[in-house]
């Protein structure tokens, strides 16, 4: 599974889960929401959080799935606030500025192709140092379909000039590297461990990545 670097002249990068610990989200999801949302309406945490975790599974791969006004109405909290609470989380994963910086330093384009909304990535960028790297930030919020649509893929190379046959897209999500595949972006990789807090897993048909540095390790090519 090695890398043509010499074809490659964009590298679109996803944000949670490959440049930064996917465990802020799943323990925002899966714990301190069902959590802070019984407290607020005086409820059984025991019976709320299988709801809760029901309703967000419901929407799982859609553009409201990603959505923080969304879900800020369906619940009738202020979810960024309460990602708030427990910013000190956020973090970036191991290697991943030091990749920004390589991947610069041999002239790359550099894009961030995230499914989060633009709320999520300002407090992203405001507990970590990515927002200076990128040449261009992209939500699917912005374009109206997530990563997992076909359109959203037509919607990005209407809006910002590369060549999907010369690029290189990292993502942890299967589903969404299969819908870049099928657009016809070349270079696809996967992330082996995109929450630190679980074992490292994850299977790709693109080949997975364990640590940054093997993208760059001699015995890999480059």
């Amino acid at each position: 599974m090695l890398l043509d670097w010499s074809n490659i002249d964009t590298v679109l990068l996803d944000m949670d889960g490959t440049l930064l610990d996917l465990h802020f989200d799943n323990y925002f999801w899966l714990t301190h929401l069902p959590t802070r949302y019984a407290e607020h309406f005086n409820l059984d945490p025991a019976v709320v959080t299988p709801q809760i975790h029901d309703r967000l599974i419901a929407r799982r791969g859609t553009l409201k799935w990603y959505s923080t006004d969304f879900w800020s109405s369906e619940f009738g909290l202020d979810i960024i606030a309460l990602k708030g609470e427990i910013k000190h989380l956020i973090n970036e994963r191991p290697q991943a500025l030091e990749l920004l910086r390589t991947l610069a330093a041999r002239g790359k384009k550099l894009l961030l192709v995230t499914n989060a909304d633009r709320k999520s990535i300002q407090l992203k960028f405001s507990q970590t140092a990515l927002a200076e790297h990128f040449d261009h930030v992209v939500s699917s919020q912005d374009y109206g379909y997530a990563k997992e649509q076909p359109e959203f893929w037509h919607a990005l190379k209407s809006h910002i000039d590369f060549n999907p046959t010369k690029a290189l897209f990292i993502d942890d999500s299967e589903a969404v590297l299969n819908s870049a595949h099928r657009y016809g972006i070349a270079y696809l990789r996967s992330i082996a461990q995109p929450d630190s807090q679980q074992r490292s897993s994850q299977n790709s048909q693109f080949g997975t990545i364990e640590s940054f540095q093997d993208l760059f390790s001699p015995e890999r090519g480059v």
